[in-house]
């Protein structure tokens, strides 16, 4: 969430809380704080569901089943052998975090409908285990007499302490959420969103944070499960079924997807409306239906969401001032006087069903020297550097970065050991201003956010486009973009430096002052590899001249040769 609308909805989550509470103290009955607790149950779960759903951006449907097996921990410690809140509380939120660390491997890897398929399979098998292991579960029948909450002496008595108790877990959850998503982490969560195969390329482990991110999750809808059961007083499968799923989901979509506030706002909201309708008798699940339907249309962004937008267009706020610009620390390199290579290609090879894109291709990048890659469409550019930055595994061939053999290394481990590229279509998070897009690349460089942020100004100064620091990435013209991404490359401060196609879309003087930047690059010892269809804008600039057809390197030399080479002219330049 921007830092100017955190700002101006404050003094509204100030008076909403308030008005929380007060209804608490002095409006609600006893039906009403029962109600009010099942809100705030809810709203712990969906406040770890945002971590998965909203900030990791992966549709997961297992937070109903770490919710279904927190209640089953609670029910089963606490009626059966007579464990207290402090024994059974912390065993409810380990068990569903230890399954999601059981079942990240597999599941985790899996994307879109295929990870929420899996995760929604998952939860099918523990809701078969609950109703057929009889001799622990109950059954169908589940279990009944779950203890109220006794926690060192003090019973929590139903009613308004028990409410007071829920809605303390849930400040003391939002505030650990909060903690979970700023940051670093908080800084990766977007890109990681949008852009996850560059996310991968700017040294971001998104499998670490997808990972972090669902245990979260599962901690938080354990949590939930514990006080259900200990509201509830007693557990059956139904906290296991889908319905409680679609609630949490429902909740994190209405309320406002990736915000904490929207998690507590949401909960409050949907637990209510339909109390507020049943009189209404058979009718009220219609309208029920209806009015969520009108707030999807009404507020696609969540009712958090939509409220920040509609401030800032009634009230605007200043930007915050730009951080102070600061050079990072060079980047250490052994002996950069050798003529050795800094990356080494030997003999890639890769082919896609019958078609081979690429094959025995080799290639050397050496410091302060720029390398040009060309070829018809089809012949194997764009692949090439897919397999060199590892977002292609190749078939065949050695990867070498400074003489250490990296091959079999994922992405984010290359773009550490020193590779950085850019896309045939500029990789930005569209919502992201540019300075949270190039601090994205110093997160797994700098020790902190402030310093990380610091060093991206440093680079975004450098590009020339320090006027444009909180614009939105997905407001810019081509130009302003394509610096946008150089600068993030450079702000990896990389050995080798991979770009595929910089200069398309841009005008005669944008890439005349793209040339004199990645010359002074160049300049200073960045090994450069330029995948371009612009003769023009790439053979000047160019020491080397790689010409690649059907997947097949047929020629290497310098532009002039290049040029006068008889191959070259029949497959391209021709």
């Amino acid at each position: 969430m921007p830092e100017a609308l955190t700002r101006g909805l404050n003094p509204l989550l100030i008076l909403a809380a308030l008005a929380l509470a007060a209804y608490a103290l002095f409006g609600a009955g006893p039906y009403g704080l029962r109600v009010l607790t099942v809100a705030g149950v809810y709203a712990i779960a969906v406040i770890g569901y945002q971590a998965i759903f909203g900030q990791a951006g992966a549709l997961s449907l297992a937070q109903g089943t770490f919710f279904g097996i927190g209640a089953y921990v609670t029910g089963i410690l606490g009626s059966t052998s007579g464990f207290g809140f402090a024994v059974t509380f912390p065993l409810s939120i380990l068990a569903p975090t230890l399954l999601a660390l059981l079942i990240a491997v597999p599941v985790l890897r899996l994307e879109s409908h295929y990870f929420a398929l899996a995760t929604l399979g998952i939860g099918q098998v523990v809701l078969l285990a609950a109703v057929e292991w009889q001799s622990l579960t109950g059954g169908a029948n589940g279990i009944a007499g779950v203890p109220g909450i006794d926690l060192f002496g003090w019973r929590v008595g139903r009613g308004l302490p028990l409410a007071l108790f829920v809605w303390t877990l849930v400040a003391l959850g939002a505030l650990l959420a909060w903690r979970f998503g700023h940051g670093r982490r908080g800084a990766a969560f977007p890109i990681m969103r949008e852009t996850p195969v560059a996310a991968r390329t700017l040294g971001i482990d998104i499998d670490r944070l997808r990972l972090e991110a669902f245990a979260v999750s599962a901690a938080y809808g354990g949590a939930a499960g514990a006080l259900t059961a200990h509201t509830q007083r007693v557990v059956s499968p139904e906290v296991l079924e889908f319905p409680v799923m679609v609630t949490i989901l429902t909740v994190a979509v209405i309320g406002g997807q990736g915000r904490i506030a929207g998690a507590i706002v949401g909960a409050v909201l949907l637990i209510h409306l339909p109390e507020w309708f049943r009189g209404l008798e058979n009718g009220y699940l219609i309208l029920y239906g209806a009015a969520l339907l009108a707030t999807i249309v009404a507020a696609p962004w969540g009712i958090v969401g939509s409220l920040e937008r509609l401030r800032a267009r009634l009230i605007p706020e200043r930007p915050p001032a730009a951080p102070a610009a600061s050079a990072p620390p060079a980047r250490p390199t052994s002996k950069p006087s050798l003529p050795a290579p800094v990356l080494y290609v030997d003999g890639f090879g890769k082919s896609f069903g019958g078609v081979q894109a690429v094959s025995n291709v080799s290639l050397h990048l050496h410091r302060g020297r720029i390398l040009g890659v060309i070829g018809p469409n089809g012949s194997g550019k764009t692949t090439l550097i897919n397999l060199i930055t590892g977002l292609e595994k190749a078939d065949a061939g050695k990867l070498y970065v400074s003489g250490a053999d990296i091959t079999g290394e994922p992405p984010h481990r290359r773009a550490l050991a020193g590779i950085a590229r850019s896309f045939q279509t500029a990789a930005l998070p569209s919502d992201s201003t540019v300075l949270e897009a190039v601090t994205a690349a110093r997160i797994a460089i700098d020790s902190d956010i402030a310093t990380a942020r610091s060093h991206a100004m440093h680079f975004i100064v450098q590009a020339g486009i320090a006027d444009l620091v909180h614009a939105r990435c997905g407001a810019l013209p081509p130009g302003p973009r394509r610096a946008v991404e150089l600068a993030r490359a450079l702000a990896r401060q990389p050995l080798a430096m991979l770009l595929d196609e910089p200069a398309a879309g841009l005008t005669e003087d944008e890439q005349a002052g793209l040339a004199r930047r990645l010359r002074a690059a160049a300049d200073d010892g960045i090994a450069i590899m330029i995948v371009e269809h612009n003769m023009p804008f790439l053979l000047p600039l160019a020491d080397r001249i790689l010409c690649l057809d059907e997947g097949r390197a047929i020629a290497e030399g310098t532009p002039g040769s290049i040029r006068r080479d008889p191959a070259v002219i029949a497959a391209y330049l021709g």
